[in-house]
């Protein structure tokens, strides 16, 4: 059974809905399964840093839920085309992994959500992949045999999967983001069983 970590960090909850249909996506292919995890916040206020146990949902990531996992599909907000501070901060504490060379070789992909179209989706999808490329990772997109892609009207790039909110009166994700997101999930999974074999 490989293990494909699920790891994001949502705000609003957007990236949260687009992290469940990546998983949803993992979970169909025999042999794999999904580990949804999350990050804490980050502020400059250190009472606001602190860690607080979520109610419900993902548990926090650990580095040696990075570190065991057989695949990477990471999550992000879009914060001026790059990653929110929260996941970025969790990133560089894995130094330690990166010395060792932990992730060598294994899978991983990007996704994002922004509020708005042209918001900063691909510049953030590709500022994520940077960190993963020094960990010696193997970035996983998504190709246009994935049919959504070429006629999405929001979210969803080769880069990886992605939302857009647009104005108020959308709600939620959109069913070709949604296909997408679980597209890439699927892809992810199986390139994991390849490599694994």
């Amino acid at each position: 059974m490989v293990e494909v970590l699920v790891l994001y960090y949502s705000k609003t909850g957007a990236v949260k809905e687009l992290a469940s249909y990546i998983a949803r996506g993992i979970n169909t292919i025999d042999g794999a399964e999904a580990k949804l995890r999350t990050v804490p916040e980050v502020s400059p206020d250190t009472e606001q840093s602190e860690e607080k146990i979520p109610d419900s949902g993902a548990l926090f990531a650990t580095l040696d839920d990075l570190k065991n996992c057989d695949g990477l599909l990471l999550g992000s907000p879009t914060r001026f085309g790059n990653m929110a501070s929260p996941i970025k901060y969790f990133l560089e504490t894995a130094t330690s992994l990166w010395v060792e060379g932990a992730l060598e070789d294994k899978p991983a992909g990007v996704f994002t959500s922004s509020g708005s179209m042209h918001g900063g989706n691909e510049a953030t999808l590709l500022s994520m992949q940077l960190p993963l490329q020094h960990m010696g990772m193997i970035l996983v997109g998504i190709p246009y045999s994935v049919t959504e892609l070429s006629k999405t009207i929001s979210g969803g790039t080769p880069y990886g999967a992605s939302h857009v909110r647009g104005d108020e009166e959308k709600k939620g994700v959109s069913e070709d983001e949604k296909k997408i997101c679980i597209a890439h999930g699927k892809r992810l999974a199986k390139l994991c069983l390849k490599i694994t074999k």
